[in-house]
């Protein structure tokens, strides 16, 4: 399993606005693409800004690319982003998961 992580900042006025819009979006883009293991979506208090963060599971790097494109690594953006975003990294991390633990 992978896991993806991509980090965005945004004005904090605009917080609840971009989670309404990744909602429409990013979000359920992850979720329905075959392959997708689970979505979080993190959020942390910078001063003026909310950084926010996805963490999606992926069961392959072939599943990464029906999400994301053949280069995978890259960032994808959708076309209101710039309404909110401060800052666009062009690149994603990507982890292998080694091991979960289940609560008892």
């Amino acid at each position: 399993m992978i896991a993806r992580m991509w980090r965005g900042p945004v004005p904090k006025a605009k917080k609840d606005a971009y989670v309404a819009y990744l909602r429409e979006t990013g979000l359920g883009d992850y979720a329905n693409t075959p392959g997708n293991r689970g979505v979080w979506l993190l959020c942390q208090d910078k001063g003026e800004e909310v950084e926010f963060l996805t963490l999606t599971l992926w069961e392959s790097v072939e599943a990464i690319k029906a999400f994301a494109g053949e280069d995978y690594g890259r960032a994808r953006y959708y076309p209101r982003d710039q309404d909110f975003l401060t800052r666009f990294d062009p690149e994603v991390e990507h982890f292998e998961v080694i091991d979960t633990a289940e609560p008892r």
